[in-house]
Order: C-alpha cells, then structure tokens, then sequence
C-alpha cells in the first residue's frame, strides 16, 4: 500500500500529495507554486515543504503529475523537477488547452501546441511503474479536455472532477469544458469500487464544514453528493451544471495561472529588455 502525504495550500484551498511506496519511490501531484498578484512575484513556500518532505523521507521522485491544467494556482511541476528529479506528466490533450489559449494570449510563434513542455503525454490507460506499484491513468474530462485520474493502488487522484461530496463537482464553463463529459467522467469514477479513496484537489468549506478535507471515496459520493448522485440523471445534472456556471465568477488567478501552467510551469519567454510579463487580455466597453 502506497503512503499518502498530503500538502494544503491556504490561499489557494489547493491539495498537493505525494505518494510512497514501501520501496521509497513516489510521485507528486498538482504541487502548487504560489503566486502573489499584488507583488507580481512567486514563492515557493508550499513547494518547499514538499521538498522537506521527500528529503527526509529518502524518497526517489519518478513523477511529477498533472491532473489538469490548473486555472486557479500555479503549477510548482518545473521548480521541484529542478530539485528532486523526475518526469513531468500530464494528460495527452493538453495540447486541445494549449491551441484553445494560445489566441487567448496571443502567444508567438515560440510557443508549440504539441506538448513539448512537459516530459510525457498520458493517454486512457496508461500505466506507470511506481517502484512496486502501479500508476493508471483515466481521461475524465469535463471540466478540461485534459483531465484525467491517476488510481494508485485503491486510491484515486481525481483533480477538480469531483470536490467533497458536500461541495459537488467541478465547472465546465472554461474553454474546452463540457458538462456532458463531466457527467461521464464523474460516472467512470463511481464505477470503481466503493471503498476506493478519492482525494480532491481542492476544498473550499462549507457553511456547516469549517473544517478542510481532501479524502472521500466513491460509496459516499454516490449517495451523497449535492450536484451527482444515484438519483441525479444526465439531462438534470447538465442543466443544473450549465446553469450554475453562468453565474460563476472567473477564478482570481486565472489568467496568469493558464499561461504558466500551459507552459508546463514555466514562465513566457523574456521580452528584449530581460524582463518576463504576463499578459491579461481586456475586454474595452
């Protein structure tokens, strides 16, 4: 059985995890590097701790996992690559989320939409060796086109697809989202056996929850969930999820978040006087 670490970033309800095994290798996922919008600077804080952790640990980093590219936080994947070692991974149709944003940013020709940024491109059913153990990979897009699952021995690693069962499930309002897929993607999950664990890649609280939790699994979200559930069809999950969506607002760091984490993690390239920039497109009333 693999060894779950947990890391929880507070400024952005974000769950980094890294994953051991009894023969020491592990795999970290959706590391975050923070960002400070009103300074215009990154830390790497949280990224830090993860280093410690693995350090101390004596643990050999095979992956470095993306679920999704993230629109809410930066990734730290380039930065504990540097340190730890390791391949970078992410779902192959990141390159569908790098052609929807690339006229958004109005990228230069330096920038490929084929994926080139990170060390390997994750198909359905992938399997990577993690020292004894196994890593397979499910495409469960919805939220993006490419987001997908890693199971590790019981334990699902689902992204932004699924929140805690009193939260819901992810929006589908960002380029390249679709509520049907969601549907069918968070379907595939609670087709696994009850008792896998789910661990999510944010929580935000509730009302009645003051408490952050990243760990469910698939019996509870089945009977329990607000948005799906047993009882909840297609059709009514799509209206509601469409609905809903409508009146979300974007994600405070979105725009700077997808230009990095497209990249891989890594910043656009410098401008002639050496300065790197971050665009925000505007639209002009």
């Amino acid at each position: 059985m693999p060894h779950i670490e947990p890391f929880f970033d507070d400024t952005t309800f974000s769950y980094s995890y890294v994953v051991s095994t009894p023969d020491r290798h592990a795999a970290i996922i959706d590391a975050v590097l923070e960002f400070d919008p009103s300074a215009v600077r990154t830390h790497t804080r949280h990224a830090d701790a993860i280093i410690d952790y693995v350090r101390t640990q004596n643990l050999t980093v095979d992956w470095i996992l993306e679920t999704h590219v993230h629109a809410d936080h930066f990734s730290a994947a380039q930065y504990l690559q540097s340190k730890l070692g390791g391949q970078v991974a992410i779902g192959e149709h990141v390159t569908d989320v790098q052609q929807l944003f690339k006229g958004v940013f109005n990228a230069g020709p330096e920038f490929c939409c084929n994926g080139s940024q990170f060390d390997r491109l994750l198909k359905d059913g992938d399997q990577l060796a993690l020292g004894e153990l196994c890593i397979e990979v499910l495409h469960t897009p919805g939220h993006t086109p490419a987001c997908v699952t890693y199971l590790i021995d019981g334990a699902a690693f689902v992204g932004d697809t699924l929140f805690m069962p009193d939260y819901g499930s992810a929006r589908t309002d960002f380029p390249g989202g679709n509520a049907h897929d969601l549907y069918h993607s968070i379907q595939r999950i609670l087709k696994l056996p009850g008792t896998t664990a789910l661990y999510v890649c944010h929580d935000y609280g509730t009302a009645n929850r003051q408490t952050f939790q990243c760990l469910t699994d698939v019996e509870t979200q089945k009977h329990s969930n607000i948005h799906i559930n047993d009882d909840v069809s297609e059709a009514d999950f799509v209206a509601f999820r469409q609905g809903r969506d409508a009146d979300l607002a974007a994600p405070r760091l979105l725009y700077p978040s997808v230009q990095f984490n497209m990249r891989g993690g890594a910043m656009p390239p410098a401008d002639a006087n050496g300065r790197v920039y971050l665009k925000l497109p505007v639209k002009v009333a």
